[in-house]
């Protein structure tokens, strides 16, 4: 540990520091003497949520992608998200049939009628997604949680015999059920442990864009109680995941009072999934408080997000600082909504929303694609987003954005089963969270939006350090708490 100063009442920490200036995770040892600085004192004794991890999603384009990379570049990504020493991913997510980031549209279940899925098969997924999953695997030292979501049934199970929108025929909810169960004998066989799902991504729909099955509240709920549940426990998936909802954090009232409505549909929900779409900065608070307090022994995780509708900047940190990236609202929504859909910076929208949530008592948090290329895809439908690493196949080059370095602020020092920690904060200008570990270790993420430089105070018990943290910065302070 590198010792601010070698007197009893000093913290001994480690700093790391994510800036505009040009820090990369990169460790701060020299701190200078200040008057007059905030202070952020850190309670362990209070204690809120017990995290469930943070990472990304599986998907077949940044599985497509890291296949056109050279093997050198494929395992410095890998590498770089699960390894020890890079992020150490430890909750992610993939698709179960197409997604939006997908090449084309396809199914597991792809013969119409096939009630009971005699020709379910998931070879889709072999050449490219598959050996993504495995060579993380392979990377990481503690293993990490997986869930899936599907985007749709096939086409023939739904009342539209399309892939976007439509609904679920009601005759084939035991078969949709069924579906479930499958995937999780498939990726077995391929030595995969899958640790839950969501029911749905996004059952509200997407504006009939791309795949997508509409649910009501009712209908999930309905689905999960009498199929989806009952399925899985006589199967002897009994402990798999089910995560209720699976889209934006506005609607949530209305969805857990359906999801935990009784005992008999609450019994199979272990959680609730949301999404960051509804608004470029906004965490909405009280609504995950809500959430919380309607169930709140169970999960609260953030299943998706990312900076959607926009092409991604190659190679030029300075944007991802800078409050030029636009989302999907600020063309699109509603007047009354456009407030909502400001333009703002990357790295900022990232790191206020983690913070955000985990003093809101969101246990978990998942990003979207791990890796796109310098247009954003690929993505059959032409829905171009960012990830926190860009490559280039043709020229066999990889770009680790900002936002690279931002997850992993959390991600690699937050570790699962860490309970966040009470703070109390001097500055309302610097947005902070802490979690301590199993380890005894506690983080804490400081992030000053601002342009100029701050200075804080930790205090724990009777020791406390100085730290100054630049502007547009993000910190970690790992604080060891051993005798």
């Amino acid at each position: 540990m590198i010792s601010c100063n070698q007197k009893d009442n000093k913290l001994s920490v480690e700093v790391y520091e994510t800036s505009e200036a040009g820090n990369k995770l990169t460790q701060i040892t020299d701190f200078v003497p200040v008057e007059n600085a905030a202070t952020i004192t850190l309670n362990p004794k209070k204690t809120f949520q017990t995290i469930t991890g943070f990472g990304g999603a599986f998907t077949e384009s940044s599985a497509y992608l890291l296949n056109k990379l050279s093997q050198k570049n494929r395992d410095t990504i890998i590498q770089a998200y699960f390894s020890e020493e890079g992020a150490n991913y430890s909750l992610t997510r993939t698709h179960m049939n197409s997604c939006d980031f997908s090449l084309n549209q396809y199914s597991y279940s792809p013969v119409v009628e096939d009630v009971n899925l005699a020709h379910f098969t998931i070879k889709d997924d072999m050449d490219d997604l598959i050996p993504m999953i495995k060579d993380a695997m392979n990377a990481s030292k503690d293993g990490f949680k997986i869930f899936a979501s599907p985007w749709t049934a096939a086409p023939w199970m739904k009342d539209n015999n399309e892939w976007v929108g439509g609904k679920l025929l009601p005759k084939y909810y035991d078969t949709w059920a069924l579906f479930f169960s499958k995937y999780i004998d498939a990726y077995d066989k391929e030595g995969i442990d899958i640790w839950g799902f969501t029911v749905e991504n996004e059952p509200h729909g997407n504006g009939n864009n791309w795949e997508s099955m509409h649910f009501s509240p009712k209908e999930m709920t309905d689905f999960v109680e009498f199929h989806l549940g009952p399925k899985l426990e006589k199967d002897g998936y009994g402990d798999k995941i089910i995560l209720g909802y699976d889209q934006n954090r506005e609607g949530l009232k209305e969805w857990v009072d359906e999801m935990y409505r009784d005992e008999a549909s609450s019994k199979y929900f272990d959680g609730t999934a949301i999404h960051w779409y509804e608004s470029t900065f906004e965490v909405f608070p009280e609504a995950l408080q809500y959430a919380h307090d309607k169930a709140p022994e169970k999960y609260l995780i953030e299943t998706e997000g990312c900076i959607d509708s926009q092409v991604p900047e190659w190679n030029n940190d300075a944007w991802y600082w800078q409050k030029k990236a636009t989302d999907w609202g600020y063309d699109w929504a509603p007047e009354e909504d456009k407030h909502l859909h400001p333009k703002y910076a990357p790295v900022n929208r990232y790191a206020r929303d983690i913070i955000g949530c985990l003093n809101n008592w969101v246990d978990g948090w998942v990003d979207w694609n791990m890796v796109l290329d310098t247009q954003g895809g690929p993505n059959w439908f032409e829905n171009w987003c960012v990830a926190p690493v860009i490559v280039d196949p043709a020229k066999d080059e990889v770009y680790f954005t900002p936002l690279y370095y931002t997850m992993a602020h959390f991600s690699k020092y937050i570790r699962p089963e860490a309970k966040v920690i009470g703070i109390e904060n001097s500055d309302k200008e610097l947005q902070v969270t802490a979690a301590e570990n199993t380890d005894g270790t506690i983080a804490v993420i400081v992030f000053n939006e601002g342009k100029i430089k701050k200075n804080f105070k930790i205090q724990l018990d009777k020791k406390e350090t100085l730290i100054n943290i630049d502007a547009q910065a993000l910190q970690t302070i790992l604080i060891s708490t051993k005798k």
